[in-house]
C-alpha cells in the first residue's frame, strides 16, 4: 500500500499517531492522486481490507467534504448521517465503523491528504479527539513543507547552469535544513531531512563535480559526528557560535567544544579552513 507522491511514511506516522492521542482504534487515510481524488493507501487498527484502496472523490462522503471544504469534518453515525453523501457505505459497513472524523493535510492552500479516526459505536467524538487529529495532520503538513523545499533545493542544486548566487542560497538552505532536522523530534522525518542534506552536499554540476570542488582535488571525507557537521553547516553559512547555539538549541560553550573537534578531524586551524575543508570532502554543499 503505497501512497500517491511518496507521502507514504508521513502518513503511516501520523496515523499512529493519531490513535495514541485520541483512542480511536481505527484510522486510516491515504494521499490526493494530483486532482481532486484520495486513494485510501493506509491503514492502522481495521479488521478488513474493506477500506484499502479506496478512491475518495472531492465532495463524496465524509473525506470527499473535508477535500472540498479544505476543513475537518465529522459525523456521529456515519450510516445514517444528512450531511454527507454516501457513495462509500458499503466499505464502511464492512468495517464496522460508525462515528468517524476526515481532516484535510492542507499545504499552501492544497489538499495534500486526509487522515481519518473512527470508532466502531456511534457517539459524539468531542472537541479534545478533533483537536489531536488536527495536530496529526499539520505535523503531515509540515513534513511535507520541509520536503518540498528540500527537493528543490536538490533540483536547484542539480541545475546544468547554476550561478554562483544561487549555489550559495542552495549551501544557505543546507545549513537552515541540518538546523531543522536537529530539532526534529520524529526520528524517520529527521533521518529523511538529513540524507537529503548529504544529497546536497553531493550533488554535482554537469562533468561530475560539485561547483566547489571544481580547481581542487577532493579529499577522503572526515568521520564527522551529526552535532559537529550541523554547527561546521551553521558556520558554513555566516552563523557566529552564539548563532548556531540559537539556531540549533545548544549553549554557545557546546558549540564551540563541537567546531573544535570539527576543525581538528579536518587538520584546519580556522573556522575558513575548516568549511572549506569540509567541502572539499563532500560533506557540505
Amino acid at each position: 500500500m503505497t501512497a500517491v507522491g511518496g507521502e507514504t511514511v508521513e502518513i503511516r506516522t501520523a496515523l499512529l499517531r493519531l490513535r495514541r492521542a485520541t483512542g480511536l482504534p481505527v484510522a486510516f487515510g491515504g494521499a490526493l492522486d494530483g486532482g481532486s481524488h484520495v486513494r485510501i493507501g493506509e491503514l492502522s487498527g481495521t479488521a478488513t481490507p474493506a477500506l484499502s484502496g479506496l478512491f475518495v472523490s472531492s465532495g463524496n462522503g465524509l473525506g470527499g467534504k473535508a477535500i472540498a471544504l479544505s476543513r475537518p469534518c465529522a459525523v456521529t453515525d456515519y450510516r445514517v448521517s444528512r450531511h454527507i453523501s454516501h457513495e462509500y457505505d458499503a466499505s464502511v459497513a464492512t468495517e464496522g465503523l460508525r462515528s468517524m472524523l476526515a481532516v484535510p493535510v492542507v499545504v499552501r492552500r492544497r489538499v495534500r491528504a486526509v487522515l481519518y479516526g473512527a470508532l466502531r459505536s456511534a457517539q459524539p467524538l468531542g472537541d479534545r479527539t478533533l483537536h489531536a487529529a488536527v495536530e496529526a495532520a499539520r505535523d503531515v503538513e509540515q513534513a511535507l513543507v520541509l520536503r518540498d523545499e528540500a527537493q528543490t533545493l536538490l533540483a536547484a542544486a542539480r541545475e546544468p547552469a547554476v550561478d554562483p548566487g544561487a549555489w550559495e542560497r542552495v549551501r544557505e538552505a543546507h545549513g537552515e535544513l541540518r538546523s531543522m532536522a536537529a530539532l526534529v523530534s520524529d526520528p524517520l522525518l529527521r533521518e529523511r531531512l538529513l540524507t537529503v542534506c548529504g544529497r546536497l552536499a553531493t550533488a554535482a554540476l554537469p562533468g561530475g563535480e560539485s561547483p566547489h570542488a571544481v580547481g581542487a582535488p577532493k579529499q577522503q571525507p572526515a568521520s564527522l559526528a551529526p552535532r559537529e557537521l550541523d554547527v561546521l553547516a551553521c558556520v558554513a553559512a555566516g552563523a557566529t557560535n552564539a548563532g548556531a547555539a540559537q539556531r540549533l538549541g545548544l549553549r554557545p560553550e557546546t558549540v564551540k567544544g563541537y567546531l573544535r573537534a570539527a576543525m581538528r578531524k579536518l587538520g584546519a586551524h580556522t573556522r575558513g579552513e575548516a568549511v572549506a575543508a569540509a567541502r572539499r570532502s563532500g560533506l557540505l554543499p
